[in-house]
């Protein structure tokens, strides 16, 4: 039995800020990415990266997301990093699959993390 929905929750909290339905902090928009400032976060700098597109994790959108997609959630990582000023001490980028490893919102997305040294994870 698999613990990954087999369907994209369109009431998940990202597709409603990508609704507009509640508002972010937006840090970077293009075609295929919104990024934003985490409202949890979980170090001095902590900001996400979700896709416009409705998928569920890394798993879904390696599986369906056409090249263009997949060359924009990268550089969009990229730009947000500098943006927050991460790229001279460096940053943690971090994708979770599933409950196990701790996604809380079933939306394709990345956490870039920064501000303080980060540990290993372990």
């Amino acid at each position: 039995m698999s613990t990954l929905k087999e369907y994209y929750d369109t009431q998940n909290v990202f597709a409603k800020i990508l609704r507009n339905e509640i508002p972010c902090s937006k840090i970077y928009e293009d075609e295929f990415t919104l990024a934003f400032h985490d409202i949890a976060p979980k170090a001095p700098v902590h900001a996400l990266v979700i896709t416009k597109n409705p998928y569920i994790s890394f798993a879904d959108f390696s599986k369906r997301a056409a090249p263009e997609e997949m060359v924009a959630v990268t550089k969009a990582i990229g730009v947000v990093a500098a943006k927050l000023g991460l790229k001279e001490n460096g940053y943690r980028i971090t994708s979770n699959i599933g409950h196990n490893s701790g996604q809380e919102v079933p939306h394709f997305h990345f956490h870039i993390m920064g501000g303080r040294p980060m540990g290993i994870i372990g």
